[in-house]
């Protein structure tokens, strides 16, 4: 027990949550919504027409047709996860009033935010090995 306890971290823990959300989010986050109702959702958010650091980043062309096929392969399947983000920035963004936003609004937005730029860099950093280096 000494050597646990001198090893064992604390996990550190925020104020509890409403339980009827608590379900909503643990069903949420175990269970992928059908392709139906994820595309009906996000066609209800396209990004606005003014924003385009929400519109989902797209290899070029000439880059696409030098990547292997496994890496576009991945790379389809990775652009699904920064539109589904685009979409639910976009639903949230446009339930808040942008002029008087609490901390914790914009405390959302700043993370969700920097999950999409750290994807968009996994996404550059997945393909870039497999480039020729004139596309680098």
């Amino acid at each position: 027990l000494g050597m646990v306890s001198t090893f064992a971290m604390p996990s550190q823990k925020g104020l509890p949550l409403q339980p009827q959300l608590v379900a909503s989010i643990n069903y949420l986050t175990t269970h992928q919504l059908q392709e139906q109702a994820m595309n009906d959702t996000t066609t209800k958010y396209l990004a606005p027409e003014n924003c385009i650091s929400l519109n989902v980043p797209v290899v070029n062309n000439p880059v696409w047709g030098n990547i292997s096929p496994g890496i576009r392969s991945q790379e389809v399947k990775m652009q699904k996860i920064p539109k589904l983000l685009a979409s639910g920035i976009t639903a949230f963004a446009r339930s808040v009033d942008g002029k008087d936003m609490s901390e914790e609004q914009q405390d959302v937005l700043a993370l969700f935010y920097n999950v999409q730029f750290e994807i968009n860099c996994f996404r550059k950093s997945a393909i870039r090995p497999t480039l020729n280096p004139k596309f680098v």
